[in-house]
């Protein structure tokens, strides 16, 4: 086996880690990684290299600064609400760089658009330091920047970083409401709903313009819930689905009969759904 492929096979699952986070996009997060190995491999002295580590990261993450600049106009344009793609199983595809239960806080669906509206170098300095534990002045020499610069990037963006990872259930007792909450819904049992749906949940639905799917959010319970009652007499019959992990917690697969996905993903508060997210753009569900 090669230094490269040892590398690859050492550092592969962290570098998508960050990718994932920085992009959003688990295909794009995988084409990221394969080209850092790619131009490390080309580098005519990557043997030399005395902290390899820090140098894959510092690719990385250049290029995937480069892909969220040369995209930032097709986001502008993007039909409807934007979500991230799905990560499923998330426990077979992360790596461990650091603490496990903050890992998978952080890939969340809730914590990655919270992400989402930290400015790239923002995105950047924040995982490098938060997530996986970098210095100020390793993190200055991977974009290019001083170390004082870093910090105080690194502070701004914290302070935005609105996160209580307490408000979450387990997995097993996740897992249990959306049993119960699948389980309401396809028998009416409207009292049910009630006790496990916040009063100000907010519904989520990414389509791309590609599926049919709401361009805004639904805000309130009654509306999210009438909508999911009228959306399963609309399609009885016509649908699967399943359990599975969804970036990091319990989720819902959907297969319609015309092979359209819905991916379902939830965030919790005093253990009442808070918010639902759903993915049906094909392009991001391709992975799957």
């Amino acid at each position: 086996m090669s230094n490269t492929e040892t590398l690859y096979k050492t550092y592969h699952s962290q570098l998508f880690s960050l990718a994932y986070r920085m992009l959003g996009s688990v295909m794009d997060a995988e084409d990221m990684v394969q080209e850092t190995f790619l131009k490390f491999d080309q580098l005519p002295n990557h043997d030399e290299l005395q902290n390899k580590r820090a140098y894959l990261y510092k690719i990385v993450t250049n290029q995937c600064l480069d892909l969220l600049r040369s995209s930032a106009k097709k986001r502008e344009l993007y039909i409807g609400p934007w979500l991230p793609e799905p990560l499923i199983d998330y426990n077979h595809l992360e790596g461990n760089p650091s603490d496990t239960y903050l890992q998978q806080e952080s890939i969340s669906t809730a914590y990655l658009l919270l992400l989402q509206q930290l400015n790239a170098i923002e995105r950047v300095v924040f995982l490098l330091r938060e997530i996986f534990n970098y210095s100020y002045d390793e993190i200055a020499e991977m974009i290019n920047k001083n170390s004082a610069n870093c910090r105080q990037i690194y502070h701004r963006a914290k302070k935005r970083m609105h996160f209580d990872p307490d408000e979450k259930p387990t997995v097993s007792a996740a897992e249990e409401q959306l049993k119960e909450f699948v389980n309401s819904l396809l028998h009416g049992n409207m009292s049910k709903l009630l006790e496990l749906v916040d009063e100000n949940v907010v519904f989520y639905s990414d389509g791309g313009g590609k599926v049919r799917a709401a361009h805004v959010p639904v805000v309130g319970r009654d509306l999210v819930i009438k909508l999911h009652q009228n959306l399963l007499k609309m399609y009885n019959g016509q649908y699967t689905h399943s359990f599975l992990m969804v970036n990091g917690m319990p989720g819902i697969r959907i297969r319609m009969e015309d092979d359209t996905q819905y991916v379902y993903s939830f965030s919790f508060k005093q253990n009442k759904i808070q918010t639902i997210y759903t993915v049906s753009n094909p392009d991001k569900l391709q992975h799957l």
